[in-house]
């Protein structure tokens, strides 16, 4: 059984179709990376994926769970990383660990919390207000709220966003050692060395499909991004395509 499984997801905004059809599947302990350019759905889709927006279609599967059928229990396996920290600038490092956990519903959080500073290495910044640290900091400290509860499954959006290049590699390594817990991780971004480096698997959203999905194994930067560069303007030109079909069908309702 996949980790991550979804079957025809689609989503639209009002007229405008975000997602067509999205089908993909994650083993477990493996790295998925998606890419695609700006407007492709790739936010939209991890928002799906982690039960903050119900698709329009389709149905997803994490770890055999679905979401209509046990809200709680899906969304305890999973655990979101992404460019924005969910973290409060005025608690210090500590105070908000200590929050998650109790939001979680962990039984020691303050041991808890401690103990994940440790692990993310602020255990000397655990008493700083957030507001004063670093932005490679501020990551580190957003994988541990990430980490509290303990999930299968890690949803990284753009995690490499705003990061200087030692705090990239140092996000990369700890990314790196999360894979021997065997936990699943499905990443987007569009850092090419980094999602190619993490990555089992490669995938490109354009357009609002997934056109295409691939083994990373022998792929490097130069070779990829011709790959990209053809996948994206084919996910472009299915998605005029299918925006023409629709004005037409729409016009032929109109007419009658």
């Amino acid at each position: 059984m996949p980790a991550v499984e979804a079957k025809g997801i689609g989503f639209s905004f009002g007229p405008l179709r975000v997602l067509r059809g999205v089908t993909l599947s994650v083993e477990r302990g493996s790295v998925l990376t998606v890419f695609g350019p700006n407007g492709a759905g790739k936010t939209t889709l991890l928002k799906i994926l982690a039960g903050l927006l119900r698709p329009s279609a389709g149905a997803v599967r994490v770890e055999g769970v679905e979401l209509s059928e046990d809200p709680a229990a899906f969304r305890k396996l999973i655990g979101v990383i992404s460019h924005y920290p969910y973290l409060y600038p005025q608690l210090t490092g500590r105070e908000n660990l200590e929050f998650y956990a109790r939001l979680y519903g962990l039984r020691q959080p303050k041991t808890d919390a401690r103990d994940m500073l440790e692990t993310m290495g602020l255990s000397s910044a655990m008493n700083r207000q957030v507001s004063g640290y670093s932005r490679g900091m501020l990551q580190r400290l957003a994988v541990g709220r990430a980490l509290l509860h303990g999930p299968r499954v890690l949803l990284l959006d753009e995690p490499f966003t705003g990061l200087d290049h030692e705090a990239r590699e140092n996000l990369t390594a700890l990314l790196r050692t999360l894979r021997s817990d065997d936990r699943t991780v499905l990443m987007t971004t569009h850092d090419l060395d980094g999602g190619l480096d993490l990555a089992d698997r490669v995938a490109v959203l354009s357009g609002g499909s997934l056109v295409v999905d691939l083994p990373a194994a022998g792929l490097d930067p130069a070779g990829f991004l011709a790959l990209y560069d053809e996948a994206v303007a084919k996910g472009r030109a299915l998605a005029t395509g299918g925006q023409a079909r629709e004005r037409g069908r729409v016009g032929e309702r109109g007419r009658s």
